[in-house]
């Protein structure tokens, strides 16, 4: 049965690729380079930060914003704004008093651009897609925007990578990253939200050797470009680094021993390097053996460890980078039972030595935790990580921290503030988002599954569902 199914799995795969490769036969070279012009922020609450990418402005789901609501109305907090959304599972980004929204519409993928406080439109930029998820799930984009400056960066759900300016949406330059590295179809198409780090754009991408047929994941093999840095200007390859295949998980960059290095968890293992041209790559391995296993979760680091974990058989483990190795100190059992922490897609969030997340592949073994870290005292540097309370809500869930809290997005709609106690959840406050309706259409706030991480800017929290964007006032003005 099973080497049926991924026989039938191989042909759909091999089809939509042959198709999307017919519609887009001419490969998708960098535009000739256009200057995105300096813009200005059009904010008009003063007090606040941006959350200009995926996992917040340091890759670690914190927001430094202060003063947040503790004490929520019957209905929940106050509703600014609502705005359709297309097909996609990203989030938005908010910056320079923009909203921007990346999702598919018809055969296109959309960057739309609205006024962060208000919902109003401002342009849009599109690209033209074909792509089918062969397991049934959206056809959309999966990752998020990027802001740096005045252009945001978009990474379609086949490959197509471009540089769009902030002031009118205009095309700065673009690449059709899949066909230039002959990207074998991964499970759900592409998933891993690139980063900005100095003049590069960091991508990972997991190209095939040269003339292999796609479509085959099963057969897929690495190319030595599971990471490729492309500068963000120009669009022109800056380096490469990693014989890996590419996972959903989004790269992040955190200082280890005083110096920047990049976390990616591509689809074997975790890849580290230096972030500036791809030098010193270490690898260590952790992947479950069950093919339509992913990597999805982000890598956290706590006291220069390094946690990278999976929900489908392994696990977590916590790594030190030292002497050129990753070396583990910490590694969960084989059976369930054993292990203290199961991240699926939803990136663990860390506040001090207070580790929470979602624990468990699906709604039936899924629960929230709460995990206690400390190293021991036995010279080794190992790390103990003891479960301080669990939640059987069968409800997988993704955040932020901000204010002494863990703010909550579940994916059946409801959004809970939770205080940051190590040895029983307290929820604080609570709103269920798929029960209210949105004035503006009579429809639910939320249709369910809520499966992006919630957004915090300028004390403006943003929600979105399979069909909208809710943008919520958490801290008054």
């Amino acid at each position: 049965m099973r080497t049926f199914s991924t026989s039938i799995f191989v042909f759909v795969s091999t089809l939509f690729v042959l198709w999307g490769a017919a519609c887009h036969s001419d490969t998708l070279e960098p535009a000739t380079v256009r200057e995105a012009t300096e813009v200005r922020s059009i904010w008009t609450r003063k007090a606040g930060s941006d959350w200009p990418r995926m996992l917040g402005p340091n890759y670690d789901s914190h927001s430094p914003e202060i003063g947040i609501l503790k004490s929520w109305p019957k209905k929940g907090l106050k509703v600014i704004w609502t705005a359709d959304a297309g097909v996609g599972y990203g989030n938005g980004v908010a910056s320079q008093g923009r909203w921007f929204q990346f999702d598919r519409y018809g055969d296109v993928e959309r960057l739309s651009c609205l006024n962060a406080e208000t919902g109003a439109f401002l342009w849009k930029w599109e690209s033209p897609v074909q792509y089918r998820d062969p397991y049934g799930y959206n056809n959309g984009p999966r990752c998020s925007p990027i802001v740096d400056g005045n252009c945001v960066y978009v990474f379609g759900v086949t490959g197509t990578l471009a540089c769009v300016a902030i002031d009118d949406g205009r095309l700065v330059w673009r690449r059709d990253t899949n066909q230039e590295f002959n990207v074998s179809l991964n499970f759900f198409g592409v998933g891993a939200s690139p980063l900005i780090y100095q003049d590069n754009i960091l991508v990972m991408i997991g190209g095939s050797p040269q003339g292999k047929a796609a479509g085959d994941p099963s057969n897929a093999r690495p190319a030595g470009s599971a990471v490729v840095a492309f500068d963000k200007k120009t669009g022109k390859e800056a380096y490469r680094v990693g014989d890996y295949l590419a996972s959903y998980s989004a790269p992040v960059v955190q200082k280890i021993e005083g110096k920047d290095v990049c976390l990616a968890f591509v689809r074997e293992g975790l890849l580290t390097f230096n972030p500036v041209d791809g030098s010193d790559p270490v690898f260590f391995p952790w992947r479950s053996r069950t093919l339509e296993s992913v990597n999805a979760a982000s890598p956290v680091v706590w006291n220069e460890h390094i946690l990278i974990s999976e929900c489908y058989e392994l696990g977590s483990v916590f790594l030190k980078l030292r002497d050129h190795k990753l070396e583990p100190r910490y590694r969960d059992g084989a059976n369930r039972k054993d292990q203290v922490m199961r991240a699926h897609w939803s990136t663990p969030l860390l506040d001090g030595n207070t580790l929470i997340s979602s624990s468990g592949r699906n709604e039936p073994d899924t629960d929230l935790r709460c995990l206690v870290l400390q190293e021991n005292a036995d010279g080794a540097e190992s790390v103990t990580p003891r479960v301080g309370w669990t939640s059987r809500n069968r409800d997988r869930m993704t955040g932020l921290i901000v204010d002494k809290h863990a703010l909550m997005l579940g994916e059946s709609g409801v959004l809970q503030l939770i205080a940051l106690d190590p040895e029983k959840q307290s929820v604080i406050a609570e709103m269920q988002l798929a029960q209210i309706m949105d004035p503006r259409d009579g429809k639910e706030l939320v249709q369910t599954p809520s499966w992006a991480p919630p957004v915090l800017s300028h004390g403006l929290l943003y929600v979105r569902g399979t069909d909208k964007v809710v943008c919520l006032e958490l801290i008054p003005e």
